[in-house]
């Protein structure tokens, strides 16, 4: 078994966890790849649940991902099945008769159609997937699900994670009490074109599946999609979002329904929260940035300025080193192709101006950034002067253990 990583030293502590009614979930070592550790997890749902999901826009997904995004359109979940250290992609048909293999497994398990069994993988990419370790260690953890089982889960899950990822919110729709509960698993390979390398979120609420897609599409905008921590989008990318209406609160048929305004901030800030732990256990990081494009011509033209300024390997490293070299950030602005004006941009680091109007701020005081530039959290702002366009992202820095981690990932 490989030496565990040691944890981020941005690593989030895991909040007190607790049910939602209508999901019971576990996790059991399977051995698919990881020796002595758990690699399986399952979760089951009460009939009538219903799903929203988002997955990944890479032209070579994982045969997971096919499966999950075409049981999607029946609106209608009964289980999910997530097994870590093997992304069964690259696997051509041995993938495909994978999926089937299990989710008919489950199906037998938890009494519904294949076709309300949803499929997550996550691991190395080109290796078959064992799929006799999964359906041989699926009756034994079916029968041992519980409602308390989201921390199993949300460990069962993690790859090069250095640690568990949740978060729960309390909130109501009209006057009923609701939970939204969530877990997520990310650290390399992330630079999400929909949402982040996996994430589980459930709620009680009563919410049918046209409303439950809308708002995890509008929620992963600014989250999960919000996010990048090496620039390279996963095969494997699948955040779904389950509602099992058992805290029985009146139906809503529209997601404009002011009703769901409560709701809404909840779900958001939850999915921004379970996005912001992954930045935090960047592989090898040692600080979160936050970056914000404010002056652009467009929100979508902020976006890639944002975008192109975290992904620079140039600023990752500078921050890294705690330099903060603006320099580098006008450098990531002008490469990005957006419309941008050097005699009108400025550039703060930590709350501080360092350059306005194409040059050094007069009088300009280094002292207090190089403070900031101490601290895990990094703020850089760029205004650009051109309209009333704006974007945040957040990444993280870029240090030799991002070299080492992925250096050896596959041995």
């Amino acid at each position: 078994m490989a030496k565990p990583l040691p944890v981020s030293p941005l690593a989030s502590p895991l909040p007190a966890l607790g049910t939602v009614r209508g999901v019971r979930l576990g996790a059991v070592a399977a051995g698919i790849r990881y020796q002595g550790r758990t690699d399986l997890v399952v979760a089951e749902f009460d009939a009538g649940t219903t799903v929203g999901g988002v997955f990944t826009r890479s032209k070579c997904p994982g045969a997971p991902v096919d499966w999950s995004r075409t049981a999607l359109k029946g609106g209608l979940a009964r289980a999910l099945v997530v097994n870590a250290g093997n992304a069964n992609v690259f696997t051509g048909k041995a993938g495909i008769e994978t999926c089937r293999a299990t989710a008919e497994s489950e199906a037998s398990l938890a009494g519904c159609p294949a076709t309300e069994v949803f499929l997550a993988s996550t691991g190395v990419i080109g290796e078959v997937l064992p799929v006799e370790r999964i359906t041989a260690a699926l009756p034994a953890l079916h029968a041992s699900l519980t409602e308390n089982g989201w921390e199993a889960a949300a460990r069962g899950i993690m790859t090069t994670d250095t640690f568990p990822k949740a978060a729960v919110r309390k909130t109501e729709i009209d006057g009923v009490a609701v939970t939204i509960q969530g877990i997520a698993k990310g650290s390399g390979m992330i630079a999400p074109d929909m949402a982040t390398m996996l994430s589980f979120v459930a709620t009680d609420a009563a919410l049918p599946a046209p409303v439950v897609q809308a708002m995890l599409s509008s929620g992963t905008i600014h989250s999960f999609n919000a996010i990048t921590v090496d620039s390279d989008t996963s095969t494997s990318d699948m955040v779904l979002l389950f509602a099992t209406g058992k805290a029985g609160n009146q139906a809503v048929s529209s997601v404009d329904d002011p009703r769901l305004a409560s709701f809404r901030t909840a779900l958001n800030d939850l999915l921004l929260d379970l996005a912001l732990m992954v930045v935090r256990d960047g592989e090898g990081a040692t600080k979160q940035i936050r970056v914000r494009v404010t002056g652009a011509v467009s929100d979508q033209s902020a976006r890639i300025v944002a975008k192109a300024i975290a992904d620079s390997p140039l600023v990752k490293t500078a921050i890294a080193g705690e330099d903060a070299n603006w320099g580098r950030v006008v450098m990531a602005v002008g490469k990005c192709g957006e419309p941008a004006d050097r005699d009108l941009l400025a550039v703060a680091i930590g709350g501080v101006t360092i350059a306005s109007e194409g040059t050094v701020v007069e009088g300009y005081d280094e002292t207090p950034v190089v403070a900031h530039m101490k601290g895990q959290d990094i703020d850089i702002d760029v205004d650009l002067g051109l309209g009333d366009g704006q974007s945040t992202v957040w990444t993280c820095d870029l240090t030799h253990g991002y070299i080492d981690i992925n250096g050896s990932y596959r041995s």
